[in-house]
């Protein structure tokens, strides 16, 4: 049995496509209407509205159609095939380390309620608070939110579009939604002017609907992201590298011994295998050495005490001057 990749074992309501290498969300129908849409209206145009836009304005009209329709096509694909930056859920583990300090801090505190959830951080010197999420167990970094359609916390949040849900709900096309609730649509036509404000003061959609660089919060109240000019913040919105992904959705599940069933998390998965217990040390009987004189050599002076025995020493001269050996006088 082939090992199963991250993606496989997922949280979250995420589709994965060409094994791992394309996420996308829950309503991807939608998507597909997209971008048959954009196909369907961009060859009428060409076919018909090019030639004479080349012979009568100017020939380079059709090139600019040209680069706004693989601009829009590229938006599409990067906006719903690309990990939008969801940032991991905590294991279990680190999600008892948070609980743990959380616990402490609560029994600490002098109030009546709880303390709040939160961390206070400092970005370019305005405060900044990370709020803690009950779903990943984490506290989300900034400028992230939790995706209620994706569930998942997703770094600098932007906004779930409700339209496109809208659409999937509806199960139909957007003429006839037009059509049906012409009132719901105009303010569509007005997403162009405001994600440029957007784009300008180095915002988020959610940021803005909810104030969080509001001066109303205070005065001073900033936004510590915006570059300080309409220019440089156009540059790091659109021109910015692509951030790399925090998940390693084509990684192995490794198995771990330690962890069970219940954990739920993606990266580890249950196993019935017992651990394995450590091999019993042989006690191997060695043959005892075949030299005898050498143990009984080895065992006489080991018998042998380090300091010489003095007690007998003048018996011993008394025996030898009686024989003429020595003179006990002499000594």
């Amino acid at each position: 049995m082939s090992p199963k990749r991250k993606w496989e074992n997922f949280p979250g309501r995420n589709k994965f496509y060409l094994n791992g290498r394309v996420i996308m969300a829950k309503a991807n129908g939608v998507c597909i209407f997209t971008a048959v849409l954009i196909l369907s209206t961009s060859a009428l145009f060409f076919a018909f509205d090019c030639p004479y836009l080349y012979d009568h304005v100017s020939p380079v009209v059709p090139f600019i159609a040209i680069w706004f329709f693989l601009f829009s096509l590229g938006a599409l694909a990067r906006a719903a095939f690309i990990d939008p930056g969801i940032v991991p859920r905590a294991s279990l583990d680190e999600a008892a380390y948070i609980e743990k300090h959380i616990a402490l801090e609560t029994s600490q505190s002098q109030g009546f309620r709880p303390p709040a959830r939160t961390r206070d951080i400092t970005v370019n010197g305005q405060s900044v608070k990370l709020k803690y999420c009950f779903t990943c167990k984490i506290f989300r970094p900034p400028r992230a939110s939790h995706c209620s359609m994706c569930d998942n916390c997703v770094d600098r949040f932007d906004h779930h579009c409700p339209w496109v849900v809208l659409l999937s709900e509806d199960k139909g096309s957007f003429v006839d939604a037009v059509k049906e609730s012409p009132a719901r649509y105009p303010f569509i036509l007005g997403l162009t002017g405001f994600h440029s404000y957007l784009v300008a003061s180095n915002q988020t959609t959610n940021e803005d609907i909810k104030g969080t660089f509001s001066s109303r919060r205070g005065q001073n109240n900033y936004n510590p992201y915006s570059k300080g000019s309409v220019w440089a913040n156009c540059v790091d919105v659109l021109c910015a590298p692509l951030r790399p992904s925090l998940l390693d959705l084509r990684g192995f599940i490794v198995p771990d011994p330690s962890d069970s069933a219940e954990r739920g998390q993606y990266g580890s998965v249950a196993t019935n295998q017992q651990p394995a217990m450590p091999a019993p040390i042989s006690q191997t009987m060695y043959p005892a050495p075949t030299n005898t004189s050498v143990e009984n050599n080895d065992t006489a002076e080991q018998k042998k005490p380090l300091i010489p025995d003095t007690s007998n020493h003048g018996d011993t001269l008394k025996q030898d001057s009686d024989r003429g050996l020595v003179k006990l006088s002499t000594v």
